[in-house]
């Protein structure tokens, strides 16, 4: 991998890099406990259990945090919005390589000035039992810090079935000489910076327009556990029930992925033994 010079720069690096990062959470409660589905989802992710992660998150790129607001809502979902500023010391020079960041149990490295947001939506099915909760976190950082160091902690920080990425590096900056340089860091897909672990767990897409600086990854998760998508015992269903409920499971699961509704006959699921 070919490395950039270090460039002197005229002024401030005013390069704006934005990663939107969704999550989807799937889960089978049956009507007479999909309110308590979402209650569970509504505490588990709450105001201020994701004010918590995305100070993980902007210290994981070094971010000082200025101010917060943050909102639960009614009958459910949360809100938070953090305003960051630029760290007092340089970025390590390992920030912006094509490398996975630190896992939830690790926090480090360094970040220039933007803002962190993100919400949530606990969502079910009237009818067929399945219910959805999905997060929208986004990272916006000016200068010369990337915010992809973040991805590994907000995937192991949330039950991820379906993942989306979107990173966009926007704007210039200039150099002494006063050419303009539109992105600032090697990269060649969104992938490089998620651990190779979890990488091995998903399915994974990428859609890229290098030239104008724009990256997209999607991730479904390969293999699945019957029990950890359920909120009653798997042992009160019958090996008919348990068929049905994988099948509704995994077409949610591929028409959030693919972004289009299939057909019942489409979504196969081995009988059980």
């Amino acid at each position: 991998m070919n490395k950039l010079n270090k460039l002197q720069l005229h002024g401030f690096n005013n390069l704006t890099k934005s990663l939107s990062f969704n999550i989807y959470d799937i889960c089978y409660a049956p009507a007479e406990q999909q309110q308590a589905y979402i209650e569970y989802i509504d505490e588990a992710y709450n105001s201020d259990k994701l004010t918590q992660i995305l100070k993980n998150v902007a210290e994981i790129i070094g971010a000082q945090v200025l101010n917060i607001a943050r909102q639960d809502y009614d009958p459910q979902g949360a809100s938070v919005t953090m305003l960051i500023s630029e760290g007092d010391s340089p970025p390590p020079p390992s920030m912006n390589s094509q490398s996975p960041g630190p896992l939830p149990e690790t926090i480090l490295a360094h970040l220039d000035k933007s803002h962190i947001t993100v919400h949530t939506y606990p969502e079910s099915h009237p009818d067929s039992g399945i219910s959805t909760f999905r997060a929208d976190i986004d990272v916006s950082t000016c200068g010369r810090i990337s915010p992809l160091k973040a991805l590994n902690y907000l995937i192991h920080s949330f039950e991820s079935d379906v993942v989306t990425m979107d990173y966009r590096v926007r704007g210039f900056t200039r150099d002494i000489s006063g050419k303009k340089h539109y992105i600032d860091h090697n990269i060649t897909s969104i992938q490089e910076y998620i651990a190779k672990d979890t990488q091995a767990s998903y399915q994974m897409i990428d859609v890229n327009v290098y030239q104008e600086n724009i990256f997209h990854t999607k991730m479904m998760l390969k293999e699945t556990e019957l029990e950890n998508y359920l909120f009653e015992k798997e042992s009160n269903l019958s090996g008919e029930q348990k068929l049905e409920i994988e099948k509704k499971l995994r077409r949610e699961v591929m028409e959030i992925f693919y972004g289009r509704n299939f057909r019942r006959k489409k979504i196969k699921v081995a009988d059980p033994e």
